[in-house]
């Protein structure tokens, strides 16, 4: 195993030990988990010249030997596909996906695998900043602790670079091992990213994954990539979120930025932004999400989750579709649950939970958050005073601001499918939540007859 920090400087020897230089630095072509070593660039002089690996007879930390006598002096060029080591990954930022942190690289670990020379892991202690000081190994042991020494290091595959000097490593591999992170985790990467890293990531991530992590960033973060990214990209981002952390995004934008990111969203999505924008902030109207299934009574318990499936809805908002009549009056809400175990045939008027609780528009949210509370609920429908449907809270929503802020920072900002949260509202924590029915199965608020809501005013019963 070498140390890259040992290498740099080291005397490159010809075949007849004449010293034609010192190395500069070591190439690695990107691409698979461990990279292997193509070349070293030479400092001779004032010129920068290029080695093949294939010229290299050893390598060790007294230097390189070459086997050539004759050395081609043209100026080192990179390829597409190559990074420095160096001059791309010391002290420069990384992400450390297993981690799920941001760290900055003090030394690169090399090794020996199937007969090539590969890039295997990023020192990122002490240990890394001791031996470019020029230490010797058994001082950098005793400074940095060798258990501590051995843990800083980060395996290669875990390792997602930053940094607009390796361009090439983001067009082949753009961002793969951040996208496989859990949007709150992604998140908080994103968090500790300077400006321009943050929208390098965002401008290079799946569209959906982008979506995800922006409604779990903080606001004034969010708000600041936003601004960064071009409006297209911006626009294109906020039609993958839900509407209303799609409206709270817009409503933090410069009227500037706002009005052009409006003017690219497709209309639908642009109509569904503007109606949340123009309820208060502090209300059922601007916590909601126009995103939720509605149906009409005769609608069969099949066409109800070919609907779901259709529409993709956030776990949370899926967990019930609602039941209307044809001015989208709400008459009762249907289970997730009770329509997987329903006969496809059965209509979900037969088999809707009637009387269900919801709260106006103009409710206060900490009144939101009480009637979520109260009853169990994994989301509420939110009716205008004629009782029409206009939109659905989620239980992470109703909570957000009333939840202590130790919580918020462990708790996503919303709910995915992939949460376990997801489950249920048995999954929050416990000081948010009321006792559950003690039936088998976790059912709608609706069947909670314990007693009238706090506030008749702004919370309604079919």
């Amino acid at each position: 195993m070498l140390h890259l920090s040992r290498l740099i400087g080291r005397p490159v020897r010809d075949s007849s030990a004449d010293a034609i230089g010192v190395i500069d630095d070591l190439i690695a072509a990107v691409g698979t988990s461990h990279p292997p070593i193509t070349g070293l660039v030479v400092r001779t002089g004032r010129r920068r010249i290029y080695l093949g690996w294939s010229s290299v007879e050893q390598i060790d930390a007294a230097g390189a030997t070459i086997s050539a006598t004759r050395v081609n002096i043209s100026r080192f060029r990179r390829r597409e596909d190559e990074i420095l080591l160096k001059g791309d990954l010391l002290d420069k930022q990384i992400v450390d996906i297993d981690g799920r942190k941001v760290v900055r690289a003090n030394d690169v670990i090399l090794d020996f695998i199937d007969g090539a020379m590969r890039l295997v892991a990023v020192d990122v202690g002490t240990a890394g900043l001791l031996r470019r000081l020029g230490l010797p190994d058994a001082w950098v042991d005793r400074l940095s602790g060798e258990r501590s020494r051995v843990a800083s290091y980060i395996d290669w595959e875990d390792v997602d670079p930053l940094g607009s000097t390796i361009a090439s490593v983001r067009l082949r591999v753009p961002h793969a091992g951040l996208s496989e992170l859990h949007p709150a985790d992604l998140a908080t990467i994103v968090d500790q990213l300077t400006p321009r890293d943050r929208a390098d990531i965002f401008n290079t991530l799946d569209e959906e994954v982008a979506a995800e992590a922006l409604e779990e960033l903080e606001p004034e973060t969010r708000t600041d990539l936003l601004e960064d990214l071009e409006p297209e990209r911006a626009a294109d981002l906020l039609e993958e979120m839900s509407p209303d952390e799609a409206a709270d995004a817009v409503a933090e934008l410069s009227p500037l930025s706002r009005k052009e990111i409006l003017r690219l969203m497709t209309k639908e999505e642009r109509d569904d932004v503007q109606e949340l924008l123009a309820h208060p902030e502090k209300s059922a109207g601007g916590l909601m999400t126009t995103e939720h299934v509605a149906l009409r009574p005769q609608a069969t318990a099949a066409e109800a989750l070919a609907a779901i499936r259709r529409h993709k809805p956030d776990a949370e908002v899926a967990f019930a579709v609602y039941v209307v009549d044809g001015r989208r009056r709400l008459l009762g809400e249907v289970t997730l649950r009770d329509l997987v175990l329903a006969s496809p045939a059965a209509t979900v008027g037969a088999l809707m939970e009637d009387e269900p609780v919801a709260v106006e528009l103009l409710a206060h949210s900490d009144e939101v958050a009480r009637v979520v509370t109260r009853y169990g609920l994994v989301a509420v429908p939110v009716v205008d005073v004629a009782h029409r449907l206009m939109g659905v809270i989620t239980v992470s929503d109703a909570l957000w601001d009333v939840l202590p802020e130790e919580w918020r920072r462990e708790m996503p900002r919303r709910l995915h499918a992939d949460s376990l949260a997801a489950a249920g509202p048995q999954e929050l924590p416990a000081r948010a939540t009321t006792k559950r029915s003690t039936k088998s199965a976790p059912k709608s608020a609706a069947k909670v007859r314990k007693g009238p809501p706090r506030n008749k005013s702004s919370v309604k019963r079919g």
